[in-house]
């Protein structure tokens, strides 16, 4: 699905949402693993709860950002309908080294929480 009434005022509202870099490194993430939740994007980043909340609202709010909750958790990812015009945007600064850091954290956090989940079962089966 994309937008259907794409107009001055859905283009603004994404134009400012990815004018600031806390955002565009936030979408990054969502972008390359599809979803997140807010813990592992402040960690990933090194951004208070504050600050991260506050630009996650912002894209949410901008219509960029869909949400699913699963128990107490979280999880945000792009809306089916913006993906189109915000991997366009993203490629303009995808090569950027900021980002492909951010990409390297999150696979280094993901690749040591896999191996903590995988040392546990083996403990508990011990």
């Amino acid at each position: 699905m994309r937008v259907k009434n794409f107009n001055i005022t859905v283009g603004a509202q994404i134009y400012k949402s990815c004018s600031d870099e806390a955002r565009l490194r936030i979408l990054n993430l969502i972008m390359y693993h599809g979803e997140m939740c807010i813990s592992d994007i402040e960690i990933i980043l090194g951004y208070t709860q504050t600050k991260t909340s506050r630009h996650i609202t912002y894209l949410k709010n901008s219509g960029i950002l869909a949400t699913r909750k699963t128990d107490r958790w979280v999880f945000y990812s792009i809306k089916e309908e913006m993906k189109d015009i915000i991997n366009l945007l993203h490629q303009f600064v995808a090569k950027d080294q900021t980002l492909r850091e951010d990409i390297d954290t999150f696979e280094t956090m993901f690749s040591n929480r896999e191996l903590a989940i995988n040392q546990s079962h083996l403990v508990g089966n011990s």
